[in-house]
């Protein structure tokens, strides 16, 4: 019997154990340092998980951010529609929305890790709760890289001093975002002791920080149908459109976690945001827009005149930057000034700062870095049986399902191939008989 060992239970974890116990001849143990299985499954999705992302695989390599071609392999062969089925199978429905956007038809997370849990049980495998490893064991340390003399997992150490052997491992440990989840960077200490470059981490699908005081002063405020442009330089690294948040910090919601993802990749300090706050008009047709605005309201105040362009808190901020005397007649406004205006309608800026903390960070960047693990098995190339999936790897996506896609590919992939007898493992269990 070969003994397989997966540490952390949450997406990819979950999925590695149960593509390991397919495998009828392997004992597959869970081990979880929590009280529970899935504890950042439950909060996905604001508690409603969207398990996955409906659209063709194109598109979910376009919405990888990072190695994307490392998960050929992984999408390949275990893909959206395989998630879909095996959750519906395994009595959780699901729905499609805005986006391709998957999620359980109750909005319900609770019902995503039920279903995996009830599916574990059938698979026979072992879940350990309130488990937590604190090292991996190996024998033989040959140069790294080095197939001959590469070292071998032989199994984990417990909190405590307690030792499970194992002939393969699989490290499923999540990043470093929500740490309150239990993901708190183990994953990648077993990596750098046991030889693994670790690429650097940063939050990422983060809310962002902004110098601008005028952003806190809209603290609350939602905006919809807009257009989000990020400038490192003077190149533009993100476009998106959709929704987004002003904050006591700066700005949120689903535009700016997108953005973040690419802010973490910049280096130097001359990053801005455009906002455009009618992306469906040019600025021609904004210009005549505004023309007809004025026309009809000639004898008005200019800060009295804008009652139908934005919303009522963001008036005064607009009025404001654009430098215009909010007392200032309609009629008074030059062709120019109103041309002025028009622009920052149409690239309202503000000045990035920063990222929150991981603690608000939906998603981890950089991790295990993909160099050292084989993309067709997950399996290390510097240790031998030692596999690794999901977020504690240097591969992260946008939001809408694409993420927890990556945990899952990589997770069946991890198990399938850990739960394979290679001829060494089928000589000692015959000999074992």
């Amino acid at each position: 019997m070969k003994k397989i060992i997966v540490i952390g239970g949450g997406a990819a974890g979950m999925m590695a154990a149960l593509a390991a116990a397919e495998n009828k001849n392997n004992r597959v143990m869970l081990l979880e340092k929590n009280e529970k299985l899935g504890k950042k499954l439950f909060i996905t999705g604001k508690g409603r998980c969207n398990v996955t992302n409906g659209a063709d695989m194109d598109t979910l390599f376009a919405n990888v951010c990072t190695n994307e071609k490392f998960l050929y392999s992984a999408f390949y062969q275990y893909d959206n529609q395989a998630v879909m089925s095996f959750l519906e199978k395994a009595g959780c429905p699901l729905k499609v929305e805005r986006g391709e956007r998957v999620f359980p038809v109750s909005d319900h997370s609770s019902d995503v890790i039920g279903a995996l849990q009830r599916e574990l049980k059938k698979a026979g495998v072992e879940i350990c709760l309130n488990t937590k490893v604190t090292e991996l064991l190996t024998s033989g340390a040959g140069e790294a890289g080095s197939a001959e003399e590469s070292s071998v997992i032989t199994g984990v150490k417990l909190t405590g001093g307690k030792v499970l052997e194992a002939d393969a491992v699989i490290v499923c440990t999540g990043g470093l975002s929500y740490p309150s989840t239990g993901s708190t960077g183990d994953g990648h200490r077993f990596a750098e002791v046991t030889g693994h470059k670790i690429v650097e981490c940063k939050p990422a699908l983060v809310p962002l920080e902004t110098a601008e005081e005028w952003c806190r002063d809209l603290m609350g405020l939602s905006l919809k149908n807009v257009s989000l442009r990020m400038i490192s330089g003077k190149k533009e690294v993100y476009s998106g459109f959709g929704e987004m948040l002003f904050t006591h910090f700066g700005v949120s919601g689903p535009l700016v976690l997108s953005a973040s993802s690419f802010y973490a990749k910049q280096k130097g300090d001359d990053i801005k945001l455009y906002l455009d706050l009618k992306p469906a008009l040019s600025e021609e047709q904004l210009d005549k827009r505004l023309l007809r605005d004025f026309e009809e309201n000639k004898n008005k105040q200019f800060k009295n005149s804008l009652g139908g362009l934005f919303p009522a808190r963001l008036i005064p901020v607009m009025i404001q930057l654009s430098g215009i005397h909010p007392d200032k007649k309609v009629n008074e406004i030059t062709r120019e000034g109103r041309r002025a205006f028009v622009s920052l309608i149409k690239n309202l800026p503000f000045t990035v700062t920063g990222t929150r903390s991981f603690a608000e960070a939906i998603i981890t960047q950089g991790g295990v870095s993909v160099k050292d693990v084989n993309p067709s098995t997950m399996e290390s190339k510097k240790v031998r049986g030692l596999y690794f999936a999901g977020e504690v790897l240097d591969l992260d996506a946008m939001t809408g399902g694409f993420n927890l896609q990556i945990a899952w590919s990589t997770g069946h992939l991890a198990g399938a191939s850990a739960g394979t007898f290679d001829k060494e493992t089928k000589k000692r269990i015959e000999h074992e008989l």
